[in-house]
Order: C-alpha cells, then sequence, then structure tokens
C-alpha cells in the first residue's frame, strides 16, 4: 500500500471529489470516493490567509495499490493545475 496526501487551495470540496470521480472513482458519502485500487478520503481543513485575502483548502489523503496510485494521481495532478497570472 501507498498513501498520498495533499493539502489543495482555492478548490472547494465538492469539485475535488467529482475529479477524483472522473479518475474513475464512485462517491461513497460527501468526504471518501473509492477507486479501483485505492481509496480517497476528503477533509475540509482550516482557510488559507494572506493578509485579509482568505482562500479554502481541502486535505485529500489517498491509499491504494502502486500502480493504480501512480495512474490516478497523475490524473489529478493535471486536473489541479492552475495557471499564474
Amino acid at each position: 500500500m501507498v498513501t498520498f496526501s495533499r493539502d489543495v487551495c482555492g478548490i472547494p470540496l465538492w469539485l475535488l471529489r467529482e475529479y477524483l470521480e472522473e479518475a474513475g472513482g464512485q462517491a461513497q458519502g460527501d468526504d471518501r470516493v473509492a477507486g479501483d485500487g485505492w481509496t480517497a478520503t476528503l477533509t475540509q481543513i482550516e482557510d488559507y490567509e494572506i493578509g485579509s485575502v482568505s482562500v479554502g483548502q481541502v486535505r485529500v489523503e489517498v491509499e491504494g495499490q502502486p500502480d493504480a496510485m501512480e495512474r490516478m494521481t497523475a490524473f489529478l495532478e493535471k486536473k489541479l493545475l492552475r495557471a499564474g497570472g
């Protein structure tokens, strides 16, 4: 088993859950998604603050088989990529 944990800023929990479903998972409630060889748990965490600006954060923790995790995290990383500007 392999584990992966990441705090994601600026993407709401519901959208992160949809991304995991697009990666082949099925929602098991609001905070859990299970795919072939992996399971993800989503947790709303304290907002990230910079001065007076506050941005929501979600922690995603995924556990699974190495090959399944590699495919799923590669897909998720592409979905989480945001352009700066």
